[in-house]
């Protein structure tokens, strides 16, 4: 499976299980080979519990199903010091006073996005995307931003840095400029030359 994520163009990592999603590809070839892919510009995006993944932490429930007090658990890594909030405006609201209570470090943020929105990385800076909004709470200091906002927050970590990056209530980055050729098409001819012929 690594070897067929290497040559992958575009990952989305979708909602389910956000301590399952993590755990599932946390140190393995596969995630791994994500990266690498996304580092070299294919695109990567993640909802719902596919975006809590991405960042360092996720959150799990306390106790039981319909708890709103969360537990940080490692997640992918990929957005340092961040744990994602997504459907925010819808029930992930409900999941921030106790997040902000249990940070496992000081600095941590919380992203909260709202549905169909996203918080977008265009490899220089973080812009709100969407139709609703993305709020980042830092500290004591919630900052809500409508689409088109600039976003205060760390860049991707590690080597993902160059790449963008996008998350849908929750995460994602868009493809390359030049979208790949499918599996077995002979590349396009140069500007000006004509076309092989079949």
């Amino acid at each position: 499976m690594a070897e067929q994520a290497a040559t992958g163009s575009f990952f989305y990592l979708v909602g389910g299980d956000p301590g399952h999603t993590a755990t599932t590809l946390r140190e393995t070839a596969v995630w791994r080979a994500i990266v690498a892919a996304w580092t070299e510009g294919a695109a990567l995006a993640g909802s719902s519990a596919g975006a809590m993944a991405i960042g360092e932490w996720t959150l799990i429930r306390d106790r039981f199903k319909g708890d709103h007090r969360r537990l940080y658990r490692p997640a992918l890594g990929l957005l340092p010091r961040i744990a994602v909030l997504p459907h925010f405006e819808t029930f992930g609201h409900r999941w921030a006073a106790s997040a902000a209570e249990r940070t496992p470090v000081e600095g941590t943020i919380l992203l909260g996005i709202d549905e169909r929105s996203a918080a977008y990385w265009d490899g220089r800076s973080w812009t709100a995307r969407g139709p609703g909004s993305v709020t980042v709470i830092e500290g004591e200091r919630p900052t809500v931003s409508p689409s088109g906002s600039p976003l205060a927050l760390p860049p991707p970590g590690g080597a993902c840095r160059r790449r963008a990056t996008r998350a849908t209530a929750g995460w994602a980055a868009p493809p390359p400029t030049t979208p790949p050729a499918p599996r077995g098409a002979r590349p396009p001819p140069p500007p000006g030359a004509a076309p092989a012929a079949p």
